[in-house]
């Protein structure tokens, strides 16, 4: 829930910006499908009064609360934000934004936005964890739901199979559960596109069928929209189907990181490196803390690379590979981006750790898994990079 927040600027006429804060900020994280928000009329019950969040907590059913301040002096306005676990009286996220007072709505709208894109995965980090810390035997939908994003998190072959096994066993209690079903979708791309695991083609089918019907049964659901467009893109090459679904994901939260990342990813893929750059930019506005970054560097390391700019795609792709040193898709942008510089004993490197990962590369499997997916010049850009490199034909 969202506390109204404190006027300590001494300004009673800034009452209402403070009030107008929390109804835009409650809005916002309302957008998230997955929380329950409780609604400003009833948070506003504590306006004026000394709030024990623990009470508070008792009283609305709420596990997490949201308080603040807003201070003006002159024509410029702070306003500080803190989400406070009520369970433990832990501080999980605080930041501070400061803006001038020209257009009210406007600072109401970016802060809003956000608080809201900014909070969300500490949140779901949070519920991630203590996910994993309960008994196995109180384990629920949800709480298998979490325990695979936490193996995602892992970024193994290992850790993606455990999260699909723990998504299924979700859809074995609820069949209906689409983040699960979406989940397993995601995780089988992110599997086919690395190499991690022998999929076979009643796997692949099974994601593809479970992206359609994640479609279907939540497409109100922006997590779940984008998860399942981004799988039929790159399972089953419907490019234009994936465009349609991510612009709804951004529709139903425009404060949605990881569907904006998304976006990106597609329309670098797509050759449309302009538009790509601007959708992780705005990504990485949205959630700059994001614990999923690598993604948004990878994207944009594409972005530059269908631009012919391979210096910017080599440094995109290092960004990504800091935090996921297997990221073999990072890797393979290296290689291509090394060998159009003429820098072969450097792409020749690259491509050695490429193999380490999956010694199965080839061209022509590379070409069967993203060849239908990848606009055909970007995608010609990439293979002969690889094959300078002197990655074999079959």
């Amino acid at each position: 829930m969202v506390l109204p927040f404190q006027n300590i600027s001494g300004d009673p006429e800034q009452e209402y910006f403070a009030d107008g804060m929390v109804e835009e900020i409650t809005t916002a994280i309302a957008r998230l499908p997955w929380l329950f928000v409780i609604a400003r009329n009833s948070a506003f019950t504590y306006k004026g009064n000394a709030v024990d969040v623990k009470q508070v907590a008792q009283e609305l059913g709420v596990r997490y609360v949201l308080e603040g301040s807003v201070r003006k002096a002159g024509n410029r306005v702070r306003i500080t934000g803190q989400l406070i676990d009520t369970a433990t009286s832990a501080h999980i996220w605080a930041d501070r934004f400061d803006g001038a007072l020209d257009d009210i709505f406007d600072l109401q709208d970016q802060v809003a936005s956000s608080v809201a894109a900014a909070i969300e995965p500490k949140l779901r980090q949070s519920e991630i964890d203590l996910a994993v810390r309960k008994p196995t035997d109180s384990l629920n939908a949800y709480d298998l739901y979490l325990r695979a994003l936490a193996h995602f998190n892992r970024w193994s072959d290992e850790g993606f199979a455990e999260a699909v096994a723990l998504a299924r066993r979700a859809l074995a209690i609820d069949p209906s559960y689409a983040p699960a079903a979406a989940m397993v979708g995601w995780y089988r791309t992110l599997q086919y596109i690395h190499g991690w695991g022998s999929l076979s083609g009643d796997d692949i089918a099974e994601a593809i069928l479970l992206s359609r019907q994640t479609l279907e049964a939540a497409s109100d659901d922006p997590d779940t929209v984008w998860q399942a467009g981004y799988t039929l893109f790159l399972l089953a090459s419907e490019a234009s189907v994936a465009e349609a679904m991510l612009d709804r994901a951004v529709t139903l939260n425009p404060n949605a990181a990881m569907a904006w990342n998304a976006k990106g990813n597609l329309l670098a893929l797509r050759n449309r490196p302009d538009a790509a750059i601007e959708a992780l930019e705005r990504a990485r506005r949205l959630s700059p803390n994001d614990p999923n970054v690598y993604w948004n560097a990878l994207s944009t390391a594409i972005a530059h690379l269908a631009a012919r700019r391979f210096d910017e795609a080599i440094e995109w792709a290092d960004r990504a590979l800091h935090d996921q040193p297997r990221f073999i898709t990072a890797m393979r942008v290296k290689t291509a981006a090394f060998a159009h510089l003429g820098r072969l004993d450097e792409a020749r490197a690259e491509l050695g750790r490429v193999l380490a990962i999956d010694p199965r590369s080839t061209i022509a499997r590379y070409r069967a898994m993203l060849g239908s997916s990848v606009a055909p010049k970007l995608f010609e850009l990439i293979e002969v990079g690889l094959r300078r490199a002197g990655l074999r034909e079959e």
